[in-house]
């Protein structure tokens, strides 16, 4: 007979484990993997238009894919893998058709009230850069990084609502440095874009539907209809041009400093949120669950 040893919480482990160290560990990783890959498209000779953007996307993501396959989605005390592969091109093509859609509104409604107007067709020159640069790589690496690191151990920590909160208003600061950018833009951001993807994050549990709404969000706003990305200039597949009040067209920003996609996004973010809470998706901070004690 074994003897009877104090009871102590089922699941502990090292301090390794605990999610905020967890989180850091992970922000090391990534942080290694992006430099590595800097370094390495460093090296690449030079190569034609659009292929040199593709191909520093592919290392990068590639890079950052390594990094979570390998050692980051096994951290923590409850390892999971937020990019598996069933059901992954379903939730992509979800996330790609909701970005793309909404996007698409937010410029129609614009066009309703005279803010926007096409003037050109239809120049395909920076096709595959913009589709590299502006919609893959943002959307892989932002999203391994605000959904995939910190709001996965915030949330095991602190719970849903301390994850939704806190990596919304990192990832405004993020875009803070960007041309064009205020703190009334940040702050928009941190609203209809970070309640949106981490919505999104929260209702599936995966990070193929936040990384396909992301880039097309993306895509669509820059090489389709021609409007700044988060402040960048693109150029887009028409010309088109912004004028009016700068509440309506987000000024040098864009229109996602507007108050057309802070109501519109936040709206979908809002819903994406309460569609997940309804269906269990919440998470409660990790000191408000009951812990089980066994007799080992």
């Amino acid at each position: 007979m074994s003897e009877l040893e104090p009871p102590s919480p089922v699941g502990e482990r090292s301090l390794p484990d605990h999610p905020l160290v967890a989180m850091l560990i992970a922000i090391l990783l990534f942080a290694a993997a992006t430099s590595l890959a800097i370094f390495v498209t460093s090296m690449l000779p030079p190569m034609r238009h659009g292929l040199g953007e593709a191909v520093k996307a592919a290392v990068t993501v590639a890079f950052g894919l390594t990094a979570y396959k390998v050692a980051i989605r096994h951290l923590g005390r409850e390892p999971h893998d937020d990019l598996p592969e069933r059901g992954a091109m379903l939730k992509l093509a979800l996330g790609v058709a909701a970005g793309g859609g909404l996007f698409s509104l937010i410029v129609g409604v614009a066009a309703l009230l005279g803010a926007y107007r096409i003037s050109g067709c239809c120049d395909t020159t920076d096709l595959v850069s913009d589709l590299a640069l502006s919609a893959v790589m943002p959307a892989f690496m932002e999203e391994l990084l605000f959904r995939g690191i910190l709001f996965r151990w915030i949330e095991e920590f602190a719970g849903s609502w301390a994850a939704l909160i806190v990596s919304s208003v990192l990832f405004g600061l993020a875009h803070s440095m960007n041309p064009g950018s205020s703190w009334l833009a940040t702050g928009f951001i941190a609203l209809e874009a970070g309640v949106l993807l981490g919505g999104a994050y929260m209702l599936t549990r995966g990070l193929w539907m936040p990384m396909g709404l992301h880039g097309a969000w993306n895509f669509t706003q820059g090489f389709l209809f021609d409007v700044n990305v988060s402040g960048v200039e693109e150029h887009g597949l028409v010309t088109a041009k912004l004028s009016g009040p700068p509440l309506i067209t987000g000024g040098e920003f864009g229109l996602e400093a507007s108050i057309l996609a802070l109501l519109l996004a936040t709206m979908a973010g809002i819903l994406l949120v309460v569609l997940a809470v309804r269906r269990g998706k919440f998470v409660s901070p990790s000191w408000s669950k009951p812990r089980t004690l066994s007799l080992e």
